[in-house]
């Protein structure tokens, strides 16, 4: 592997400490009725005589990035995957997992809840207690709150867990709309009615049958952020190739059954807790391994931690570098400096490298940091 490459390539050198994966050293990085909710800290979302603009300028870009006008999905420097989403793009497979948990809940509509909330800011309103992007009292996290990354802790102030947590309160509400709606006791849309509920509590829209008066000011604000986030609505990985609305990544082997998820565990072999930096999915030794991904091939050889590893540059997200790595190969089916194509093989699965049976250890590395791979797959093969 490139010398200009150390987060990945690390893994080429042996880590006695290592999980059973043998990862290298890695940076790290019953509902309930809300209450009404305050309205956004600091300044306000859009300056009225820029908002046109910024709109047409962020579609047009978006549609040109997501519909084959730039010659590949995350270009190095993709301004205009930049100018459609102007957040962490750790935070894109999050939002829209959060998202999939219901029809009624569109993950353009989540960001710009977030937005109106907190401007993106995970900082503590001591006077309030609300807490992290999505704006969270600790009465209301332990209702919604749980450990989605697999951390080892669950908190407001993990973006995540924050942004997992406010799904979950978004699609209850959603449900208990729907309900109300289809049993003629409130009618409106289901989104506006979903985010009234949640700014002035759900016995406030019944009561008014509707969306009530004092939450059009906070759907007004929403819906105004959310032709900043539209991008994504839109499955810019697919590709045309049917794939989830949402999955950024497609399955390198199928079925995609874990046996052990991204996050701190006890290695198997050594007894370290440390970091899983991946997720291993079980298969059968020799199963084709394929490319999630387009891109290059940067790294393919035998480690000692890793077995036979290979790993594949996808360009960048947001300025971001994506990879990807596949791990514990019984063989290489591919060389450095490689194209490959998503559903390209690039090897098989194996147990060589510090390994207790074959399985394919996969990993999603973000500008050199570890991410949980999971929300960015398809749910199937």
């Amino acid at each position: 592997m490139n010398d200009d490459r150390p987060t990945v390539a690390a893994p080429a050198t042996a880590d006695p400490a290592g999980a059973a994966d043998g990862e290298g050293p890695a940076r790290q990085r019953g509902q309930e009725e809300p209450a009404p909710r305050r309205r956004r800290r600091g300044p306000g979302p859009f300056t009225l005589l820029l908002l046109p603009g910024l709109v047409t300028v962020t579609g047009v870009a978006a549609f040109l990035a997501l519909t084959g006008g730039l010659p590949t999905p995350w270009p190095e420097g993709a301004e205009a995957e930049q100018a459609a989403v102007d957040i962490d793009p750790s935070y894109v497979p999050w939002l829209r997992k959060a998202a999939s948990a219901c029809t009624v809940l569109e993950p353009s509509v989540l960001a710009a809840q977030i937005d109106q909330l907190s401007g993106w800011s995970d900082d503590t309103d001591e006077l309030s207690g609300h807490k992290g992007i999505a704006d969270f009292t600790d009465g209301e996290w332990r209702t919604w709150g749980r450990d989605d990354d697999g951390n080892g802790r669950s908190s407001p102030l993990d973006p995540a867990d924050a942004i997992m947590a406010l799904g979950r309160q978004d699609c209850a509400l959603a449900e208990r709309m729907t309900e109300l709606r289809t049993s003629g006791r409130i009618n409106g849309d289901l989104v506006d009615l979903t985010l009234a509920a949640y700014a002035e509590g759900a016995d406030a829209v019944t009561e008014a049958g509707r969306v009530p008066p004092t939450a059009t000011a906070y759907l007004a604000e929403v819906e105004a952020l959310v032709p900043r986030y539209e991008a994504l609505d839109r499955d810019g990985a697919a590709g045309g190739t049917g794939r989830a609305a949402g999955a950024l990544l497609a399955a390198p082997v199928s079925p995609l059954t874990v046996t052990s998820p991204y996050g701190s565990r006890e290695h198997p072999l050594t007894g370290v807790t440390k970091l899983h930096t991946g997720v291993d999915f079980a298969a059968r030794q020799g199963t084709p391994v394929a490319a999630a991904r387009a891109g290059r091939v940067v790294f393919a050889a035998s480690t000692t931690a890793y077995g036979n590893r290979v790993v594949i540059d996808h360009g960048t997200i947001e300025g971001k570098r994506l990879e990807t790595t596949y791990s514990h190969l019984s063989s290489l089916d591919t060389a450095v400096g490689r194209t490959v194509e998503a559903g390209t093989m690039v090897g098989r699965v194996g147990s060589t490298g510090l390994s207790t049976g074959p399985h394919l250890h996969f990993e999603v590395v973000l500008d050199g940091y570890y991410t949980d791979p999971r929300p960015w797959l398809t749910p199937t093969g």
